[in-house]
């Protein structure tokens, strides 16, 4: 059965890390790690903006408290205001390291409590307030701490109309739900996003293993044709070559058989080298590709001929290497299965592909009865086959018992540009 599977790059892909809030930015794997990266910075950027805008409020309601009021009732509120502040700084650097500071923002809420209560000056504030409660706690604790700066918000404005405003109260109670809608969806599609990141994360780390095991299964398909189209095959027939010499010694003949044993068993020695290269094709690179084909052919049946139809042009040397392999385990075959008296490589160029029939008038077989691969062999059709198939081509078997056999492949095949000359070929 065909295989096509590309080797694949070996990557790995480690699980993210979920990061949340303000805290320390998660890891992920390649597209997830930038974006966690990214989100980390956006969120840097937002708490940065929140801490400069409670500065300059508080700086602004400070100024408008003491130009307001006489300088006793300066004392209390300039007090409240610098604990106000440095609590501020403590949860702040807290929230930034991603430890717990419970404690911490409660005592806060309490300070800024009776500091807007006592001074509703500094409401303004409690915005950025809000927003370091909500991301220095979490669950519970938050929703507490933010409703209870709303509420101390809402009472210090209701005390500065005398009670008679009823939109200084429900005002600030309002825009803390609305606030806290917001930050809510903000959490959840932020903790979406990450699960999303996870997601492909993981899909990344499974396609990666599941394309090295293709590749690794690819790469023994391959290894195992080109092992069976050369090694095998020449050993076969050096071997056949010997027995028949060792039959006939010492008849002239013999010496004859003995001789082209040799030669054959030093061309595969010559195709097992190059397989340990590169799996080239060694000394047939430079050929012109019918010329190959046709010394690939003689290496197993020496009266084989060859007829080319169309334009010879460049192919890709991919293709050049598959109808090598292809035409040296047709021939491999002829000569150990087929007792064909003739054989005849037909090669024809066509717009955009290239075709090959190997033909024999030997015994034949039926191809639907052929055996499956062994350790006895049977290898060449399917390894035929996959060669042709998994560079897009197509490949077909006709045969019939005592009709010969007509081994045919297609394959993509577009015109390969020449290389200019360089400066030394110009010369």
């Amino acid at each position: 059965m065909p295989t096509r599977a590309n080797a694949a790059q070996a990557a790995s892909a480690p699980d993210p890390a979920a990061a949340g809030g303000t805290g320390p930015a998660g890891t992920a794997v390649n597209g997830a790690t930038v974006s966690t990266k990214n989100a980390g910075a956006r969120f840097g950027t937002i708490d940065a903006a929140v801490h400069l805008g409670f500065a300059v409020l508080l700086v602004a309601s400070l100024v408008r408290y003491v130009m307001r009021h006489s300088p006793a009732d300066n004392v209390l509120v300039l007090a409240l205001a610098a604990a106000a502040c440095l609590l501020y700084f403590i949860v702040a650097v807290l929230a930034s390291r991603g430890k717990p500071g419970t404690p911490w923002v409660f005592t806060l809420a309490a300070v800024w409590a009776v500091l807007v209560i006592a001074a509703p000056s500094f409401a303004w504030c409690s915005f950025a307030l809000f927003f370091l409660c909500r991301s220095a706690l979490s669950g519970a604790a938050a929703y507490a701490a933010a409703g209870a700066t709303a509420a101390a918000t809402a009472a210090g404005l209701f005390r500065l109309s005398s009670g008679t405003d009823l939109a200084m109260l429900l005002g600030p109670l309002a825009v803390g739900v609305m606030l806290t809608l917001i930050y809510d969806r903000i959490q959840h599609d932020a903790a979406e996003q990450r699960r999303l990141h996870a997601e492909v994360s993981l899909a990344q780390g499974q396609l990666a293993a599941s394309e090295r095991r293709a590749g690794t299964i690819a790469e023994r398909e391959r290894v195992s044709r080109e092992i069976h189209d050369t090694v095998t095959q020449g050993l076969a027939s050096s071997l056949l070559l010997l027995e028949a010499a060792g039959r006939a010694w010492p008849a002239p003949s013999a010496q004859a058989e003995l001789a082209q044993a040799t030669a054959l068993l030093r061309v595969n020695l010559s195709e097992t080298r190059s397989l340990v290269h590169d799996l080239a094709s060694p000394g047939l690179d430079a050929t012109p590709l019918p010329d190959a084909l046709l010394f690939a052919a003689r290496q197993y049946l020496p009266n084989a001929r060859l007829l080319v139809t169309g334009e010879p042009r460049p192919v890709p040397p991919e293709v050049r290497h598959a109808l090598l392999r292809v035409v040296q385990s047709a021939a491999s075959n002829i000569k150990l299965h087929a007792g064909a008296a003739t054989a005849m490589l037909t090669f024809g160029y066509l717009p955009d592909t290239v075709t090959l029939d190997v033909h024999d008038d030997g015994a034949g077989f039926d191809p639907a009865a052929a055996a499956p691969p062994s350790d006895a062999g049977g290898y060449g059709l399917r390894a035929m086959r996959q060669r042709v198939e998994q560079l897009g081509g197509a490949f077909s078997v006709e045969s019939e018992p005592g009709e010969g056999t007509i081994v045919a492949a297609q394959l993509p095949a577009p015109e390969v540009p020449e290389l200019p000359a360089g400066p030394e070929e110009s010369a």
